[in-house]
């Protein structure tokens, strides 16, 4: 029989706020996170706009001293999963029986251009010998492991934009399946720096608008691009029995995971969306329930043309003539890249506890190629049982997971 799982712990670190309660707050007024980059200087950049991290006090977790080989997003991981471990009051677990797995796009970006910086100015002698384990991707899952003394199955997931959503579904699977008692799922993300930025504009992913309201506008018309975010998610999934054993406080469940893979083209998507579909009606097969059952989809929509028109498709192919309603948090948080599971993870089960419905901001003229039940500009209360959460990624990577509201 397979066990049910539940979340009974979430940590955030995101631009729209450093705390699940923070985050509560700002998606509920409708807050835009964007800003002019402060990180560096834009000055040779076309792309002047991004969700940077804000006001994050670090000394209340960690001394700087502990937090001084860690990559920003290391450092990010560290703290939302810190959240979460003393949310879900899991420290006093059987720490054999708990595990990670996390997930990254990109990683270490920024210790790698300041190595290469090194290496061209001052020579390889004087590149850092924590410059590796900075960089790596899955140290931060590793750094947490040892923070907390987890000794369970320990796992990094890499799959571009679906990073975080793939983590909290094969972290759903191993429990459900009994491997183990209780994971930390989520992801980490800090690729605002000049080879992040300039690389994605290279490619002429990013938004190039000067004005933070008309920036991340997902399935608005006049959309031309993402805003890159940064920071970090963690929820906490655990055995249901487990769970009431402990009299932890249960946020949601989760039902039901779906994976594809377009595996047609290296950047672009399927542009029928069919294999996004399919990813979707997986995730309603695992559930055991029906199309209709789903109330909201908090979307992938990351404010791209093909991305926002492909997904509106799958998601009229999935669902037929039942239209749940829809919206895009990139709006307010940009998006994470390999953390945007994560975060939007957090933020659909908020949506199930409060009973309301995120909106997409910033929003203003209507696409007719995205014809689905959006939410603009103003959040919404209804009944919600049943939410599901899409991920799209860089190598036709597609994954939806579905979480319920909590009935024992």
């Amino acid at each position: 029989m397979k066990r049910r799982v539940v979340i009974t712990g979430m940590g955030a670190v995101t631009p729209i706020g450093n705390t699940v309660e923070e985050v509560k707050k700002a998606i509920h007024e409708g807050v835009c996170g964007i800003r002019e980059i402060t990180a560096f200087d834009t000055t040779d950049y076309r792309v002047k706009l991004a969700a940077e991290v804000k006001d994050l006090s670090t000394e209340q977790y960690y001394t700087p001293r502990e937090l001084k080989f860690n990559d920003r997003f290391t450092q990010f991981a560290r703290i939302a999963a810190k959240q979460a471990m003393n949310d879900a009051n899991l420290e006093e677990c059987d720490k054999d029986r708990v595990g990670i797995i996390l997930g990254s796009g990109i990683g270490g970006l920024s210790s790698i251009e300041n190595a290469t910086k090194t290496l061209c100015d001052r020579g390889p002698t004087r590149i850092s010998p924590y410059f590796i384990p900075m960089s790596l991707i899955n140290l931060a899952a590793g750094e947490i492991a040892i923070d907390h003394q987890i000794h369970g199955e320990v796992q990094c997931i890499v799959t571009a934009c679906s990073s975080a959503t793939d983590s909290i579904g094969l972290a759903f699977q191993r429990i459900r399946d009994g491997y183990e008692d209780a994971i930390l799922a989520g992801g980490c993300e800090a690729s605002i720096t000049p080879v992040g930025i300039g690389g994605f504009m290279a490619m002429r992913a990013l938004c190039e608008s000067t004005d933070p309201k008309r920036a991340s506008i997902p399935f608005d018309k006049e959309r031309n691009g993402f805003v890159m975010g940064e920071g970090a998610g963690v929820l906490v999934l655990e055995e249901l029995e487990s769970a009431k054993k402990r009299g932890a406080k249960i946020y949601g469940e989760v039902v039901g995971y779906g994976n594809t893979c377009d595996a047609n083209h290296i950047t672009a998507p399927a542009a029928e969306g069919e294999f996004a579909t399919k990813a979707m009606c997986k995730a309603i097969a695992d559930a055991g329930i029906k199309p209709s059952d789903i109330n909201y989809v908090n979307a992938h929509g990351t404010s791209t043309n093909l991305n926002d028109k492909t997904e509106s498709k799958a998601m009229n192919n999935c669902f037929g003539e039942h239209k749940p309603y829809v919206s895009s948090t990139k709006s307010m948080t940009g998006h994470l890249l390999g953390a945007s599971g994560a975060i939007e993870g957090i933020i659909s089960v908020l949506a199930l506890e409060e009973q309301f419905v995120p909106p997409t901001i910033n929003h203003q003229i209507i696409d007719e190629e995205c014809d689905v039940n959006l939410v603009l500009n103003k959040g919404i209360e209804s009944e919600l049982n049943y939410v599901m959460s899409n991920s799209f990624g860089f190598g036709g990577h597609n994954a939806s997971i579905i979480f319920k509201r909590w009935e024992d």
